[in-house]
């Protein structure tokens, strides 16, 4: 499955890849006059040698130096241009896939297989712009016109054109001995280091039970060994990766003294002018260059070449989805049939649920803990998509009504609330969200006296410290924006006091006036107060839908279990 996922995201970033031909051709094009305008020092110096200090003329320097000059002015246009359109080309690459890569790794993060590599994709996008950025990545457009210095080589002296192509061979025989010697520990020191920042990143969302707890000490030894071992492990790549480039950069200074000494002893012999011994020791380091820069910044193409690797695997588990036909607004009638729904981990949460309710209908959904109450939410919501049977909205499927449109509010057990002030969180970082309909969600939840309260009113950030009560009623109005035909509220009540409970009895009888079809996931058998219709589930089934007080009637022994202290008037 994994090669089918990566061969099918490996020809959408070909595609990608391929929308850049015309900079890239531009790229080639420069390059090839950048190599060429390179025999310019080779060439000047070869006529130094062997024209002006031969024939003593000046005016012969003055001239071959105004042409160097001018060629090498060019060189350095040339150069330069093609590392501006180069980074041009990593810009628009990046541009073009920055959105589709984003919503792949929200997608993928709900997917056991890939949540790793979701959870680091905007990293590996930027790894590969880095690389395609970087001068290395233009010394693979230098590499095809190593022949052309060589054969340059070869037209001074055979003997030097042997030497020259036994050293480029030689080099390239270390830059690939130092791919397979750097592939695993890079690997290995990059998977300790994701392991790491993942334990911190843990450690610092749950502070408060840490603190609470007194765990600071042993939280902060076992990040310590988590980051410790990432830190040897990349020191042992480091230090394999300085030793190897060291290598190469040796050898390259050496053959090019070599080259000199070979040049040299051809001189003494007759064999061979000064100027030539000069230009093909200076050829030879051209020639080199690329594999020594190749060479030298490895790493940086290794990373790229993993998350490259890493991005056609999560965009090939992840496709892009068309959108679907745009349909009505729905009504709010919802029908769930025979659903049955998988965890993330594989496990069966649900099993053929049926049950139905229309617009103005407030269900409350009961059950012991672990009975599907929270997987019923996420799948009513198409965060777990159905395996069996569906979940339809005016008898469409939820796929069918695409993304977006407020059509659904949801408020999970454990709110979030984004790096932003609280309106925008209401309005669901929506950037032309409408004031008034914030308001409107605030004063339906209860929330907008509370907001009008707090030092900035809607907008006072969210890291302000707000109280978990507080947190809960910013999420219900976060749910409730945009009017939506649906609602689904997992322990609405939770971490809220007597004012917040009583807002949100009163949020839920204006939810039934105003038609809306809401899901209430609960413990509490009070809170059924402001639900009509009840479903009860064990272990992922349906046991009983109907009515309020039918239900309750049927099954109050099982619903006294689930809140002791609830009285009997609840039912």
């Amino acid at each position: 499955m994994d090669i089918i996922a990566r061969r099918r995201g490996r020809r959408e970033l070909a595609h990608a890849r391929r929308e850049l031909r015309g900079l890239l051709a531009a790229v080639a094009l420069f390059g090839g006059f950048v190599n060429l305008l390179m025999l310019t020092g080779p060439l000047y110096m070869l006529n130094v040698y062997d024209r002006v200090l031969g024939s003593q003329s000046v005016e012969t320097l003055v001239a071959l130096s105004i042409l160097a000059g001018f060629l090498f002015a060019m060189l350095g246009l040339l150069d330069n241009a093609r590392a501006q359109v180069m980074a041009r080309a990593a810009a628009r690459l990046q541009a073009a896939l920055s959105a589709r890569v984003f919503r792949a790794a929200l997608q993928g993060s709900r997917i056991p297989d890939v949540a790793a590599i979701a959870g680091r994709a905007l990293r590996d996008l930027d790894a590969t712009h880095r690389l395609l950025s970087a001068p290395a990545f233009l010394a693979l457009h230098d590499l095809p016109f190593t022949p052309l210095f060589l054969a340059a080589i070869f037209l001074f002296h055979p003997l030097l054109g042997a030497f020259a192509l036994a050293s480029v061979v030689m080099l390239a025989l270390f830059a690939l001995a130092n791919h397979l010697r750097l592939a695993t520990p890079l690997e290995e020191a990059g998977s300790a280091a994701l392991r790491a920042d993942g334990t911190a990143a843990q450690m610092q969302q749950e502070g408060e039970m840490i603190a609470g707890l007194g765990m600071q000490d042993a939280a902060l030894a076992h990040w310590q060994d988590a980051r410790a071992q990432a830190l040897v492990l990349g020191l042992a790549a480091a230090d394999t990766g300085s030793r190897l480039g060291a290598t190469v950069r040796a050898l390259r200074l050496f053959v090019q003294s070599a080259m000199l000494g070979l040049g040299a002893f051809l001189v003494i012999r007759g064999e061979l002018g000064a100027g030539a011994m000069i230009a093909a020791s200076i050829l030879l380091g051209r020639a080199l260059a690329p594999v020594e820069a190749i060479t030298g910044q490895w790493a940086l193409f290794a990373r790229a070449h993993e998350g490259w690797g890493n991005l056609a695997l999560l965009l090939g588990t992840c496709p892009a989805r068309p959108a679907p036909t745009a349909l009505p607004r729905p009504e709010g009638h919802l029908a769930v049939e025979g659903l049955t729904v998988l965890s993330p981990g594989g496990e069966v949460t649900l099993r053929g649920l049926s049950f139905a309710a229309g617009p103005g209908d407030v269900v409350g959904v009961i059950g012991p803990s672990g009975a599907g109450k929270s997987a019923l939410a996420r799948a009513l919501t198409g965060i777990w998509p159905a395996a069996q049977g569906a979940v339809r909205l005016d008898g469409a499927t939820l796929s069918q009504y695409g993304e977006g449109g407020g059509r659904i509010g949801y408020l999970p057990q454990r709110v979030t609330l984004f790096d932003a002030g609280l309106r925008d969180n209401i309005a669901r970082l929506d950037p032309g969200a409408d004031s008034a309909a914030v308001i409107r969600a605030a004063q339906m939840a209860g929330a907008h006296e509370m907001i009008l309260r707090l030092p900035k009113g809607y907008d006072t950030q969210a890291d302000v410290g707000l109280s978990d009560g507080q947190r809960q009623r910013i999420g219900l109005a976060r749910a409730l924006y945009g009017s939506p035909v649906l609602l689904v509220l997992d322990e609405p009540d939770a971490g809220l006091d007597s004012d917040g409970l009583r807002a949100l009895a009163m949020t839920l009888r204006r939810l039934r006036e105003a038609g809306t079809c809401t899901m209430v996931m609960t413990h509490r058998p009070a809170l059924l107060q402001e639900c009509n219709l009840v479903l009860v589930i064990e272990e992922g089934r349906r046991r009983a839908f109907g009515p309020r007080d039918e239900v309750l009637r049927k099954v109050l022994a099982n619903v006294a279990a689930f809140d002791t202290t609830a009285p009997a008037a609840a039912s």
